[in-house]
């Protein structure tokens, strides 16, 4: 185990606001744990490790397989379970207070050992969530964001109390600081780089696949992480929407629409959708009504937005392209939050909203996306818009700046 320092010295000082923003996070974190009855949480999501401590290592391969997590208590700094031999990667960031080699206890690593495993785990779990606290307290609760049978039956064997930790984390993501804000305008910024240079290349015939590889190539050469989906079809494969990149040849005429979902600089996630027309030929009056009515819905929707709605109140007031062009299915999300990643809350359409929705209230600080895919049934093409705006005091103001196309507007 090792302990980690508060960074100091040559290097660190323009680090100020990074620090300042992990230790608020910590601090949310700790509210809702508090707010929770928790005595502290565990998290294995490496959204979640990176919001408790400023912290990433190898986060897509942590996304399936378990091998490293964060045990934050209530009160005090995180214990940071690393994979093995990296606990220097916590170095700089305050909100770890010590860095230990992660227990891993799943087939992979353990095959017929891992219920045995799974106890050494919840041991040092248990031992963590004993320290300091006084006799008498009652049952140790722990929230915790993901676990399995092994797991759960290990720690309700030490005598704790395990509820969810995804409800926990959610709720302390919520709300934007200022300088999460700041955070999320430079994510945006770049991978909005990554996507002029995708149109810069939008020269047929080139492939859906070759076409998604320029943002990738862009996005990570400025500091991005990992896309979350592989959201950029063309032509008839637009309608249906849902479809991912392939290797077909984009034409003359055909309409390309993708889905960011990107993992962008810092952590923080950038969500925008754009729908561009392939090569030089003159958009058709369907694609220019599809488009036209993508623009409206989203716009609309933006500027209906006001801090104290509700969530029934946005699925019900949302405006929704025309009859003839309105699939509830494929419009089924209105808006919903985005942080280090997709998150709370999610506002679904008013045909959904009762059966599948909940309520909630909007509030200021949220960052929320605004939906439109307009795909009407039995068409052969989709348009897909989506912009990232930020609640404040008086309404929403838009972040994302990349421009919708003037050739379907025109």
């Amino acid at each position: 185990m090792t302990a980690v320092a508060d960074p100091e010295g040559p290097g660190r000082a323009g680090d100020a606001a990074r620090v300042a923003m992990e230790l608020d996070r910590l601090a949310r974190l700790q509210a809702q744990l508090v707010a929770h009855d928790c005595d502290a949480g565990l998290f294995y999501d490496p959204n979640n490790i990176r919001y408790a401590t400023g912290t990433s290592n190898m986060d897509v391969y942590v996304l399936h397989v378990p091998c490293r997590y964060a045990f934050v208590p209530a009160e005090g700094r995180v214990t940071l379970f690393d994979f093995k031999a990296c606990e220097h990667l916590s170095e700089g960031h305050p909100a770890v207070g010590e860095a230990r080699e992660a227990v891993s206890w799943f087939h992979f690593f353990t095959g017929s050992r891992t219920e045995e495993y799974a106890h050494r785990w919840a041991a040092e779990i248990a031992g963590l969530l004993g320290a300091g606290r006084s006799p008498g307290h009652g049952p140790k609760r722990l929230a915790v964001d993901r676990l399995d049978p092994y797991g759960l039956r290990a720690l309700e064997r030490h005598g704790v109390e395990v509820v969810d930790g995804g409800e926990v984390a959610n709720l302390a993501r919520v709300i934007k600081s200022g300088a999460e804000i700041e955070a999320m305008r430079a994510a945006l910024a770049a991978c909005e780089r990554a996507i002029g240079a995708m149109e810069a290349a939008l020269e047929p015939p080139i492939t859906e696949q070759e076409l998604w590889a320029v943002m990738h190539h862009t996005a990570i050469a400025e500091g991005g992480g990992w896309f979350e989906t592989r959201l950029l079809s063309s032509g008839p494969r637009t309608n249906p929407w849902f479809q991912e990149c392939s290797n077909r040849v984009i034409s003359d005429g055909d309409l390309v629409a993708f889905d960011t979902d990107h993992i962008g600089v810092g952590g923080y996630a950038v969500d925008i959708s754009r729908t561009w027309l392939a090569g030089d030929a003159r958009p058709t009056g369907e694609q220019r009504t599809m488009y036209g009515a993508a623009c409206d819905q989203v716009s609309r929707n933006i500027e209906m937005l006001q801090p104290g709605m509700t969530f029934a109140e946005v699925s019900g007031r949302a405006h929704r392209p025309p009859g003839d062009l309105h699939f509830p299915p494929g419009n089924a999300v209105v808006i919903h939050g985005l942080g280090v990643s997709n998150e709370y809350p999610l506002v679904l359409n008013r045909e959904l909203f009762g059966s599948d929705g909940y309520d909630g209230i909007v509030e200021p600080g949220m960052v929320l996306c605004v939906e439109s895919l307009v795909a009407p049934a039995g068409q052969p093409e989709a348009v897909k818009l989506e912009e990232q705006v930020l609640i404040t005091e008086t309404g929403a103001e838009v972040l994302s700046a990349y421009p919708f196309s003037e050739a379907l507007l025109g």
